[in-house]
C-alpha cells in the first residue's frame, strides 16, 4: 500500500507542528516520523473526502476516518495511536489560536484491552547471561549489553545513546525522553561485565568511527537499536523491551516500592508504572496456587 502524502493545503501546518515536536519537545526522529505518517494518512483521507483546509475538518470527518480505519482491519492500539496523534495536532493548534475547535473533541476514543507486559523468569535471565561465552570481544560486549539492560531497565534507544563518559563506578547516566537525565545504579554483575568490556572488548572492536559511543558493532562503528535487538534475540529469544518489563516486575516482586521503580524507569506518570503491579499480583497468585496445599 502506498504511503500517504500530506496534501498541499495541510503541509505547512503539519510541517510546522512536526518541527516543533522535534525542536521544542525534543521527540526522537522515530516518534516524529510516526506522527508524520499518521497525520499524512488522516489528511489524505480528508482530501479524498473533499476537505481543502485544516480548519475545515469537522467531527463527522473525524468519526468517519476512525470508522474507515476500523473497516481496514487496524488493531485497536493502532486506531488509538492515530486518533491520539491527530487529536494532539488539533489541540496544539487551538492553543496557538490557529483554529477554533478540535474536531476530535467528543469523538469516542477506541477502547484498549490493557495487555500485561511479558516478564521473563529471573532464572531464565540469569541462566542466559551466565551462559554467554565471554572469551571473545563480541561475547564481552553482548554480556555487558544484557547485564546493563537488566540491571537498569533502560529503553533500547537510551542504551544505544550511551557514551563511555556516561558510565560511573557503580552507576550509569541515562538520557531519556524529552532529554531528561537520570542516574541509575548498576549491580555487581553489570559493573563487572562493563569493566571487562571497556578494558578488553571495546578496544578490540572499536574502529576509527567509533568515537565515544559505548557500544561498538562488529565493524567497529557505534551500534544502533537494530544491532542491540539482534543481541537480545540471540541470547534471550525476545525483545529489549521484555528485559525492561522483567527489570520492573522483578523489582516489585522483590519488594521495591512503586515510586522507586517509576524513577528508575524514567516514567513521568506513575500510572504508567502501575501496570507492573498487576504483573506482580499475577505472579503472587500463581505462586500461591502452585504452592499452597489448599489453594
Amino acid at each position: 500500500m502506498a504511503i500517504p502524502v500530506v496534501p498541499d493545503w495541510a503541509a505547512p501546518a503539519v510541517g510546522d507542528y512536526l518541527q516543533r515536536l522535534q525542536t521544542q519537545r525534543r521527540l526522537s526522529e522515530h516518534t516524529v516520523e510516526a506522527y508524520r505518517r499518521d497525520l499524512a494518512q488522516f489528511f489524505d483521507y480528508c482530501d479524498r473526502f473533499g476537505v481543502d483546509s485544516v480548519s475545515g475538518v469537522d467531527r463527522t470527518v473525524a468519526r468517519r476516518f476512525l470508522a474507515f480505519l476500523d473497516t481496514r482491519g487496524y488493531a485497536r492500539r493502532s486506531l488509538a495511536r492515530k486518533a491520539s496523534a491527530v487529536r494532539a495536532f488539533y489541540t496544539d493548534g487551538v492553543k496557538r489560536g490557529l483554529w477554533d475547535v478540535n474536531p476530535f473533541d467528543g469523538v469516542k476514543r477506541p477502547k484498549l484491552d490493557r495487555a500485561l507486559p511479558h516478564a521473563l523468569p529471573s532464572r531464565t535471565v540469569a541462566h542466559a547471561l551466565d551462559g554467554i561465552d565471554v572469551s571473545t570481544p563480541q561475547g564481552m560486549r553482548d554480556r555487558a549489553i544484557l547485564e546493563t539492560l537488566y540491571a537498569s531497565g533502560m529503553r533500547v534507544s537510551e542504551l544505544v545513546s550511551l557514551t563511555t563518559r556516561d558510565v560511573g563506578s557503580d552507576t550509569v547516566t541515562v538520557v531519556g525522553k524529552g532529554s531528561k537525565k537520570r542516574v541509575v545504579p548498576l549491580g555487581a554483575p553489570a559493573r563487572q561485565a562493563l569493566d571487562d568490556y571497556l578494558a578488553t572488548g571495546r578496544p578490540a572492536l572499536a574502529g576509527s568511527d567509533a568515537g565515544d559511543a559505548l557500544w561498538v558493532g562488529d565493524r567497529g562503528r557505534p551500534m544502533d537499536t537494530r544491532g542491540v535487538r539482534r543481541v537480545v534475540r540471540k541470547h534471550l529469544a525476545t525483545f529489549p523491551h521484555a528485559v525492561r518489563h522483567s527489570f520492573a516486575t522483578h523489582l516489585l516482586e522483590g519488594g521495591a516500592d512503586l515510586r522507586t521503580v517509576q524513577d528508575l524507569l524514567g516514567h513521568t506518570d506513575l500510572a504508567t508504572t502501575q501496570i507492573y503491579t498487576a504483573v506482580s499480583r499475577r505472579h503472587l497468585r500463581e505462586t500461591y496456587e502452585r504452592s499452597h496445599p489448599r489453594a
